[in-house]
């Protein structure tokens, strides 16, 4: 186990390894530049939304606890970086990242990336623009929520998923959308349900696969990845979320047999 950074060198070191997960602390594209050519899998990940307003102000003037925190949860979270992005600048930055996705995965691979509604058609134009072939959107419900006299509520999150060029039809047949609650315990502000991250790794069933999750905030991916018994890497720009994640890695893996 390596407990250093990326260097100024730009050599690649891991945060964290174990004998499936390897952890990298960096910002995602100078990281992912890094890694071989075609050695990934799946890609499954929670990029910052920057989201949670109407207009560029809201975005840029809020940090991420007024934005997407209930204003009666009493538990503090660490502040993430760049979800303070107007829409243009979004869809520029996603394009980047995920042109170096489109070299970092294998041809045929899955490239998942949650979003919101309001920026979804952002996402989409990102995936494609990239030169990605976006196939469709897989609704995470949620079963509660906040309640909106004359409207629909906003009670679904979205993975929207591409290929990195076609793909074979082969393979199990997967659930087009997931119902799970906003995990309980989680340890970070926009952390995703660890049962729906075990769930969407499935679609990794080769034995050998390797998944990646660019954002990896407090590591829920890379606990799921680890449930199923696959290699995954992980990538976070601050440092106190990394070690978070790292503290979660470093838990007994429990796997369920039932699930897989």
């Amino acid at each position: 186990m390596r407990l250093v950074g990326i260097a100024s060198t730009d050599l690649l070191s891991s945060f964290y390894a174990d004998d499936l997960a390897t952890v990298y602390l960096g910002e995602a594209c100078a990281v992912l530049r890094q890694l071989p050519t075609a050695s990934v899998d799946v890609v499954i990940t929670d990029p910052p939304y920057s989201s949670g307003g109407m207009m560029r102000g809201d975005r840029a003037g809020a940090d991420c606890r007024s934005k997407y925190q209930q204003s009666q949860t009493q538990k503090v979270y660490d502040e993430f970086s760049g979800d303070n992005r107007d829409q243009r600048s979004f869809i520029v930055w996603c394009s980047i990242w995920m042109d170096e996705l489109r070299r970092v995965t294998k041809p045929g691979a899955v490239i998942g990336c949650f979003t919101d509604w309001r920026q979804m058609p952002a996402m989409t134009d990102a995936l494609q623009v990239a030169g990605l072939v976006w196939r469709g959107v897989v609704p995470w419900v949620k079963p509660s929520y906040r309640p909106c006299k004359g409207r629909w509520a906003s009670q679904c999150e979205y993975l929207v998923w591409a290929t990195n060029g076609p793909r074979a039809l082969d393979g199990p047949c997967f659930p087009g959308s997931f119902r799970y609650s906003v995990a309980s315990d989680k340890r970070h502000m926009t952390e995703k349900p660890v049962d729906l991250m075990h769930e969407l790794c499935r679609i990794a069933f080769a034995p050998d696969a390797v998944i990646l999750d660019p954002f990896m905030g407090s590591g829920t991916t890379l606990k799921a990845a680890k449930q199923h018994g696959k290699r995954c890497i992980g990538i976070e720009l601050t440092r106190s979320i990394c070690e978070i994640a790292c503290e979660r890695l470093r838990e007994p893996v429990q796997r369920d047999i039932l699930r897989q």
